[in-house]
């Protein structure tokens, strides 16, 4: 495997160009090897006869491995001069001149609303995916994308060709062969006319984040109630008393991240994240809140290592970090690297949400308004009907990797948590 560049130590063989048996001239393209940098094609460095393949596509190697073994008829293999390995490492870095009548095209259809085309080869070389995560492509929108590789492969160029066409497959439905399945109607809006208004870069990402989120993970939400009687009227009664002794507001939040830490330690599988085929269930647990910056727009501030605070630590935690996002002072440290996130829409007077993942969180619980009702509730007296503060609590979750059983196990120990809060606890 030839040098491909300075910080490149290894390349996945993208497909062969030759098999055993075959015949090949001396810089005569050999194979197709992918990088995280650049698709590049590797040329032999002799004539003869390929007599081995050591490595199959798909597969890493190592710059510097022996791939394969050419019979060129006794004669002794010299290697390229570093100049001329220079210069060859120098074309296949440009930019390949861009000519329009042989440049493919992609058939885009009238509507855009479904789509015919799909790439039976789901390999993806690493340059690929890169590409992908950097314009937020999923892997089911790259198997929509034309190929134009051997055997079906995604080539870099078809990525850009796409991306420059205006993503056409990006919402797409697939055609059906059942005439009575529904189709998305040929629809031609509206959108009216008024003031308009550009997103700014944040607002932006957020869109880009969101969508991607949807279209990357099967959102499913589960909801049930809680009685939060206790923990208001414990808040209640101890919040001058908090402030007093540590300096601090007692808000709701701080109890909020505690309990849903404490089921989080419960079902470590829902605060995790998904690698390809890969589950990776986080070591830590980092609860992030979704915060509304002055600005209108959505942020994440983060609790580090929740589970291991106590319930001072935490207050001090969620002031420090609401405060940073009224006054746009937020770090980078103070929004990275949340397990699991929270999101209390009944600061907004919202009876319930259904939450959209945090990515690559596989979960996120949204917080309805404390509202106070009248419930039916068991006494020593039999059934009463007495007024409590109630709150709806809704979890959407990655059905991926998220069955219906651990996130309503999730979601019902959080409320369990919340119902169960000791009114006798001490400050």
């Amino acid at each position: 495997m030839p040098k491909l560049g300075e910080s490149i130590t290894e390349a996945a063989i993208i497909t062969w160009f030759k098999n055993v048996g075959d015949t090949i001239e001396e810089d005569e393209m050999l194979l197709e090897v992918a990088t995280d940098k650049v698709d590049s094609e590797v040329p032999s460095n002799v004539s003869g006869i390929v007599e081995d393949i050591l490595f199959e596509a798909n597969e890493v190697i190592k710059i510097g491995e022996t791939i394969a073994i050419i019979e060129s008829n006794g004669e002794v293999v010299k290697t390229k001069s570093k100049s001329q390995r220079q210069t060859l490492k120098t074309e296949s870095e440009k930019p390949k001149q861009k000519n329009a009548g042989n440049k493919p095209k992609i058939d885009i259809p009238q509507s855009t609303e479904k789509f015919s085309v799909s790439n039976s080869n789901t390999f993806f070389s690493p340059l690929i995916i890169s590409i992908a995560k950097k314009h937020h492509i999923s892997y089911e929108e790259l198997a929509r994308i034309p190929a134009t590789g051997k055997e079906g492969r995604l080539r870099k160029s078809d990525v850009f060709r796409y991306i420059d066409n205006g993503r056409p497959y990006k919402f797409a439905q697939p055609i059906t062969q059942d005439p009575t399945a529904y189709r998305i109607p040929q629809l031609s809006f509206d959108k009216g006319a008024g003031k308009i208004i550009e997103m700014d870069r944040m607002r932006q990402m957020i869109a880009d984040h969101m969508v991607y989120s949807k279209h990357t993970s099967p959102h499913v939400t589960a909801y049930v109630e809680a009685d939060l009687t206790n923990m208001v009227n414990w808040r209640n009664k101890n919040k001058k008393a908090f402030q007093d002794k540590y300096d601090e507001k007692l808000t709701f939040t701080p109890l909020f991240v505690e309990a849903v830490a404490k089921a989080v330690k419960d079902f470590p599988n829902i605060n995790a994240s998904v690698d390809g085929n890969n589950i990776i269930v986080k070591e830590a647990i980092n609860i992030g809140m979704a915060t509304a910056l002055p600005s209108g727009n959505l942020i994440v501030p983060v609790v580090k290592n929740a589970d291991t605070k106590n319930l001072l630590e935490l207050a001090k935690d969620v002031n420090a970090l609401a405060n940073k996002a009224r006054e746009n002072s937020l770090q980078a440290d103070d929004i990275k690297g949340s397990t699991f996130t929270i999101s209390n829409v009944g600061t907004f007077g919202s009876v319930m949400g259904t939450p959209i993942i945090n990515q690559p969180e596989v979960a996120i619980l949204a917080l309805g308004i404390i509202k106070k009702r009248p419930e039916v509730i068991e006494t020593d007296k039999g059934d009463e009907i007495t007024i409590r503060s109630m709150m709806y609590l809704s979890l959407s979750f990655d059905h991926r990797v998220v069955d219906g059983f651990l996130g309503g196990s999730f979601v019902r120990r959080v409320a369990d948590y919340f119902e169960q809060f000791d009114i006798n606890r001490t400050i």
